[in-house]
C-alpha cells in the first residue's frame, strides 16, 4: 500500500509502542510532567526555552550532557475515546505492515471509520537522534540536536467523508458506471446497490454537480514532517541570589520530507501541498506540465523544502526558589519547490479514485492528490508556508531539594500553519525526587483538543546524574479508563553527563 506519511511508517515499525504530544517535544522527563518551559536544560530547551541553558545542568561538576534515542508518538482527539483511538493505532500499524484488516476485526471496525474522520485527530510523532549541550557559568550554554518531528491533524465533513472512504461509489454520485468483463453499463446509485456491483464500480459521476469548496466545507487537514537541525545559546545576564535574569536565542535549519495543509470554510478552500516521490502519488499527467515536478528516490525520503526558525526567550530566578520563563519559538519559514501544487474549485462532476480500503485515515490524501481523486490541481514553481510558531509562559517552584512545581501555558501564533497546536494549551505539574537516582512527576493538563490528561512519568538518574533514563505517558489514564481521550508514551534511554 502507499502511504503519505512515511516517517509514521518507520516510527511504527521501529518501535511499535503505544503513543505522545508535541508541547514537550522530545523531552521526555517533562513529558510525565505536562510542563516543560521552565523545567527543561541542556539540547533538551532547544525549541522551548533556550534561556534555560544558562543556569547551569543542575548537577554539580558537569557540564556536558549527551543524548540520542529518545521518542514520542501519540493520539489525540476531542471526540473519540481511548479504545477508539487505540483501535486506530492498531489499525494504521496493521495496514502498513501489509497485515490483513480481515475477519471480525475489520468487521468491528467499519463502524468507526467515519468517526475516525469527523473527529478532530492530532497525531504526533519525534524522535532525538542526537543531542549536545555545553554549560559553564562563565561561558553560558550552548546546545545542539537533530530532531524528526511528524505531525497530522485532520476534521472532514460528513460529505468529504463519504467521499474519501466510499470514492466513486459515493452518495454524492447519482450514476455509477459499471463493467463486467466487456460489459459496460450505467446504473442509478439508488441506494440499494448490491456489494458486488459495488466492487466493479469504475465511475462515479453526479448529474447536479457541486463545487469543490462546497463539497469539503468544514473539512481541514494539516499534515508536515520535518527534520530540524536545532541550536540554542542561553547565558546569564546579571543577579545574585535574589533575583537573576537570562537570555536565550536559537534557532534551526529545516528540511521538510512533506507538507499538506487544507482548509475548507466559508470563505473557500485553499490547499498546499509538495511531499516526496517516495510516497508513491500518482499525480497523473498534471505531473507532465508542473516546473517542479521531481520523481527521484532513494531510501531515505528525499526533502522537498528547506527553510529556517528563530527562537527568543528570557527567564529570571528569584531567592534560587522561583525561576519564571518567556519564549518565543520557531519564527520564520519553509520554502518548498518540488512537487509543489494548489487545489483550483470547480464543479466536481465525476470520481474514479475507489475508496479507503480500510479505517487509516493517514491514507486519505492520496484521495485527495492522486489523479482521479476529489481535488482538482495546478502545479506551482514554489510556495512559502510560515513555520508553526508558538509563545510559551511558565514558571516552577523548588520545594526544598525533593520536588519542584511548575505551571504552563503555550499558544499558537497560527492555528492554521501545519504542525502547530490548535489552541492554547494549560498544565500544571512537578516532579519529586524520593531517592537521589529516582525521579517521580506527575501534573494535569487541558486546553485545546486535549481534555482532562493526567501525565506521569519515571526517571532513573544514576551516580549523580551520568546516566539518565526513563518512561512517561502525557496521559495516565488512558491506561485505566476510557473515557481518556488520547493514548500516549515517551521515553529516553541514552542520556549521559560528564
Amino acid at each position: 500500500m502507499k502511504t503519505s506519511i512515511p516517517f509514521l511508517i518507520f516510527g511504527c515499525l521501529l518501535f511499535q509502542v503505544d503513543l505522545f504530544a508535541q508541547t514537550q517535544g522530545v523531552a521526555y522527563p517533562a513529558v510525565g510532567k505536562g510542563v516543560a518551559t521552565t523545567f527543561v536544560t541542556d539540547y533538551h530547551s532547544n525549541g522551548i526555552n533556550s534561556s534555560m541553558l544558562g543556569w547551569g545542568t543542575g548537577y554539580e561538576g558537569k557540564r556536558f550532557t549527551m543524548g540520542t534515542t529518545e521518542f514520542s508518538l501519540g493520539l489525540y482527539s476531542d471526540q473519540l475515546d481511548s479504545e477508539k483511538l487505540g483501535k486506530l493505532f492498531t489499525g494504521i500499524r496493521n495496514d502498513i505492515m501489509g497485515k490483513e484488516q480481515g475477519g471480525s476485526n475489520w468487521e468491528e471496525q467499519k463502524q468507526y471509520a467515519s468517526e475516525y474522520s469527523r473527529a478532530g485527530i492530532s497525531i504526533d510523532f519525534s524522535y532525538n537522534w542526537l543531542g549536545f549541550s555545553f554549560q559553564s557559568e562563565k561561558f553560558g550554554g550552548i546546545a545542539f540536536n537533530v530532531q524528526e518531528s511528524m505531525h497530522w491533524y485532520s476534521r472532514t465533513s460528513d460529505q468529504t467523508t463519504d467521499l474519501i472512504f466510499n470514492g466513486r461509489a459515493s452518495n454524492y454520485f447519482d450514476q455509477l458506471t459499471v463493467v463486467y468483463g466487456n460489459d459496460t453499463t450505467v446504473i442509478n446509485n439508488d441506494g440499494n446497490v448490491s456489494q458486488d456491483t459495488l466492487d466493479h464500480v469504475i465511475y462515479g459521476t453526479a448529474s447536479v454537480p457541486l463545487n469543490l469548496s462546497t463539497l469539503t466545507s468544514g473539512s481541514e487537514i494539516q499534515y508536515a514532517w520535518n527534520r530540524y537541525y536545532n541550536f540554542g545559546y542561553g547565558k546569564k545576564l546579571f543577579g545574585d541570589s535574589t533575583f537573576a535574569l537570562s537570555a536565550g536565542i536559537g534557532g534551526r535549519f529545516i528540511q521538510s520530507t512533506a507538507l499538506f495543509s487544507m482548509t475548507s470554510d466559508n470563505d473557500g478552500i485553499r490547499m498546499y501541498s509538495s511531499i516526496s516521490p517516495n510516497s508513491g502519488i500518482d499525480y497523473g499527467a498534471i505531473a507532465q506540465s508542473n516546473s517542479s515536478t521531481y520523481t527521484q528516490t532513494g531510501s531515505i525520503p528525499k526533502t522537498v523544502g528547506n527553510g529556517y526558525g528563530v527562537d527568543v526567550s528570557l527567564s529570571a530566578r528569584l531567592f534560587n526558589k522561583l525561576t519564571v520563563g518567556l519564549a518565543v519559538n520557531n519564527l520564520g519559514s519553509v520554502t518548498y519547490k518540488r512537487n509543489v501544487y494548489r487545489v483550483r474549485d470547480t464543479l466536481i462532476a465525476n470520481m474514479s479514485m475507489e475508496g479507503l480500503a480500510n479505517y487509516n485515515i493517514t491514507g486519505s490524501l492520496n484521495q485527495f492528490l492522486e489523479d482521479g481523486g476529489l481535488l482538482v490541481l495546478e502545479g506551482e514553481e514554489k510556495v512559502t508556508i510560515n513555520n508553526a510558531a508558538n509563545i510559551r509562559l511558565g514558571a516552577t517552584l523548588a520545594i526544598g531539594k525533593i520536588a519542584n512545581v511548575g505551571v504552563d501555558f503555550v499558544a499558537p501564533f497560527n492555528a492554521e500553519n501545519p504542525g502547530g497546536i490548535q489552541n492554547p494549551v494549560y498544565s500544571i505539574g512537578g516532579d519529586v525526587r524520593p531517592f537521589k537516582w529516582l525521579v517521580l512527576s506527575a501534573g494535569y493538563f487541558g486546553g485545546g483538543i486535549y481534555e482532562h490528561n493526567i501525565p506521569l512519568g519515571i526517571n532513573f538518574v544514576l551516580k549523580g546524574g551520568v546516566y539518565e533514563f526513563g518512561i512517561s505517558s502525557r496521559d495516565a489514564l488512558s491506561f485505566f479508563t476510557k473515557g481518556s481521550n488520547s493514548i500516549s508514551s515517551a521515553f529516553g534511554v541514552g542520556r549521559f553527563r560528564f
